[in-house]
């Protein structure tokens, strides 16, 4: 897939394009099926399958005390748009500045200039351009203006995209980003895995810690604060850890996928304040990952959060978070 940061990256007569736009946070089910079929009509008319999306989330510019934690980061979003079979993503910096543009103006630079496109596949609510002025009445008459057709997409339920239904989800309701971050913010990250189609995921920099896991027995890599992906409810997670490469590689081709136990919070029994996501390599001891980029993939739920009374205590329950860990990554090899 191809990965296009402004139009000028655009190769000159590329087209023609069956074009959506979104912000396709998380990539879950609705998104990839959405693109599936949108990457399947292009295929059937020789067209090429782009999407539109954005860097920063534009909620997050217009809105930044209020927006939402973002589901994933642009290195993972990135990879998982490109596991759809999309050729193209054209990755716009969204800066107060872009959002000024009418919806005229983004359709014909961007859709029809820049990308040559043929169909744009949008959602019933769709908007766009200046103070969302534009709707899907303006696109479908931007369309005939500009000769494009316009596929409107209904709301996606969880029954119209899942061959066979999915163990633990609700058939009736649409999946979305706000479902996965409710089932984050619940410390229900199996839950968040069924919408998502696949284990959620926070991508970082190991950083030193206070090395009290190494002193304790159980050495943890710990996340730099930037780390993406948003962060689910305090507690011990079983999941799995990803060395890679290079910073910004895909998750999909880490060096090692390794079975882990994720604490996140901030460690109560040592009178911590600082939210941290840390990761213990199970039986191992001897892994260098400081300053190395890894990605964490959150599997089941071990436990909540709890201060301890004592040391001794806490690695008691260490020591059986670590064998609950091991049995529930045991029946799930890791995908990849």
């Amino acid at each position: 897939m191809q990965c296009w940061t402004d139009l000028a990256d655009v190769p000159t007569g590329y087209g023609p394009s069956v074009v959506t736009i979104g912000n396709f946070d998380g990539v879950h089910r609705g998104h990839v099926g959405v693109l599936q079929r949108m990457v399947g009509d292009a295929r059937a008319v020789g067209a090429r399958a782009v999407a539109v999306t954005f860097s920063p989330h534009p909620s997050q510019v217009h809105r930044p005390d209020t927006a939402p934690p973002l589901l994933t980061g642009d290195a993972d979003r990135l990879e998982l748009l490109a596991m759809t079979g999309l050729d193209a993503v054209l990755l716009l910096e969204y800066t107060l500045a872009f959002a000024r543009q009418s919806a005229e103006e983004f359709v014909v630079r961007y859709l029809v200039e820049g990308l040559a496109a043929r169909t744009v596949v949008v959602g019933h609510d769709v908007r766009f351009g200046r103070g969302n002025a534009g709707d899907l009445t303006t696109m479908i008459e931007l369309g005939r203006t500009y000769g494009f057709t316009v596929e409107v997409i209904d709301d996606v339920a969880a029954t119209a995209i899942a061959a066979t239904p999915v163990p633990g989800v609700a058939p009736h309701r649409r999946w979305s980003s706000t479902w996965v971050r409710e089932l984050l913010e619940a410390g229900d990250v199996a839950g968040a895995a069924r919408v998502l189609g696949r284990p959620h995921r926070m991508r970082g920099i190991v950083v030193h810690g206070d090395a009290r896991g190494r002193e304790l027995g159980f050495p943890t890599a710990n996340l730099a604060q930037d780390a993406t992906g948003m962060v689910p409810a305090d507690g011990v997670y079983a999941g799995w850890l990803r060395p890679l490469g290079a910073p910004g590689a895909p998750a999909s081709v880490a060096t090692d996928v390794l079975p882990a136990a994720i604490s996140v919070g901030t460690n109560p029994t040592f009178g911590g304040v600082q939210r941290r996501v840390e990761a213990y390599v199970l039986d191992r001891s001897d892994l260098e990952l400081y300053d190395r980029e890894v990605v964490l993939e959150f599997v089941a739920s071990v436990r909540p959060t709890v201060r301890f009374d004592s040391i001794d205590a806490l690695v008691a329950q260490m020591r059986l978070d670590v064998e609950s860990v091991r049995a529930l990554l045991a029946p799930s090899p890791p995908r990849g």
